[in-house]
């Protein structure tokens, strides 16, 4: 269990698989070109991203034809967050996260 979590927070850890994740979250089942299309990335530097991906199990795949569609699997992120942020008391977070948005926002204005 430890080492598929240490895969998932390596794959989190950079802001290109990240950002990946979330244009699959916006636009699942999406093919390697629309994905490049989307990304200041090269296709090889996507490619390799998407590969630590598949192995944190944060993207699966699926061959339809000639094309391979990726699809973002949540279950990891989840079990994160049942795992780390839920024996933190999600509750107690939320309100003081939002106070702080809160505080924050008054600054700037």
């Amino acid at each position: 269990m430890d080492a598929d979590l240490d895969k998932v927070f390596k794959a989190l850890a950079d802001g290109g698989r990240r950002q990946l994740l979330d244009r699959l979250h916006a636009n699942n089942g999406q093919t390697l070109g629309e994905l490049c299309g989307h990304l200041d990335m090269t296709r090889q530097a996507v490619t390799k991203h998407l590969k630590v991906l598949e192995a944190a199990n944060l993207v699966t795949t699926l061959r339809r034809g000639r094309e391979k569609l990726h699809y973002l699997n949540p279950v990891p992120i989840l079990e994160i967050a049942d795992r780390w942020i839920g024996k933190y008391e999600q509750g107690r977070l939320r309100v003081l996260a939002d106070l702080k948005a809160k505080l924050e926002g008054e600054t700037d204005g």
